[in-house]
């Protein structure tokens, strides 16, 4: 396969984390330290925790799909280590859609005082998301093992 695709998907893998890292070092410091209002800050802090805790299993996820374009690239891609990779990143897509199910009643409550039920559809969105990106990862890693097994035994016919 061409090294350029495998590029471009690269590229895009650090374009995905880059916004998350800011978020994580920047966006979510300075909204502790400056909530919209003062009287709820309190309920702002268990939302930023699982904002900062789902964070290392979608840079876990990252790295596992930078991993598997590498794999691409060395022309190993039909190996259990990519098998693995899209495991890790099945687990970590699970883990991030429960922490952001958990968030949900601490959504529910900033929505109700500050009268923005759009905030509960903004988690559930990353709940789905999260959901659909385990089950195309558990797929795929199916396939693989499929087409693995389906070539290990052409080799052995040969």
């Amino acid at each position: 396969m061409k090294q350029g695709s495998t590029l471009f998907l690269k590229i895009a893998v650090f374009l995905i984390g880059a916004p998350v890292l800011a978020l994580c070092l920047l966006g979510l410091p300075w909204l502790i330290n400056n909530p919209v209002n003062p009287d709820y800050a309190h309920m702002l802090y268990p939302i930023v925790i699982i904002m900062y805790v789902t964070a290392i299993p979608y840079f876990i996820a990252l790295y596992q799909a930078f991993r598997l374009l590498s794999y691409i690239d060395k022309n190993i891609a039909f190996s259990q280590i990519s098998v693995r990779a899209l495991k890790i990143i099945k687990y970590c897509a699970i883990t991030i859609g429960s922490f952001y199910l958990i968030a949900q009643p601490f959504l529910y409550l900033i929505a109700e005082v500050d009268d923005a039920p759009g905030i509960i559809v903004i988690g559930l969105v990353v709940v789905f998301g999260s959901a659909v990106i385990a089950v195309f990862a558990a797929v795929l890693q199916k396939l693989l093992q499929e087409a693995i097994k389906i070539k290990s035994e052409n080799d052995l016919t040969v």
